[in-house]
């Protein structure tokens, strides 16, 4: 599961926000963080998606999140909600 699926997919939540709503309703189903983000914004979404059984991938960078998401800017954050 690399970047390039959460760039091609046809759904995706960008952010902690949009992500963590996503991930409460079950929604997500792979999660992408930047591993210099920082914990208080990823720890607890990280935390619900090992409740739900969601995966997640570390990614190295925001800069490097962001730009899979065809964002301008870094991004702490990121689910592919449909592929």
């Amino acid at each position: 599961m690399s970047l390039e699926r959460l760039s091609s997919a046809r759904k995706r939540t960008v952010g902690a926000k949009q992500t963590l709503k996503a991930v409460d309703k079950a929604q997500s189903k792979v999660v992408y963080w930047a591993a210099d983000a920082e914990n208080r914004v990823v720890d607890p979404i990280i935390r619900i998606c090992t409740g739900k059984n969601i995966p997640t991938i570390k990614v190295e960078s925001m800069k490097e999140l962001g730009k899979a998401c065809r964002i301008e800017v870094g991004c702490a954050v990121a689910s592919i909600t449909e592929d």
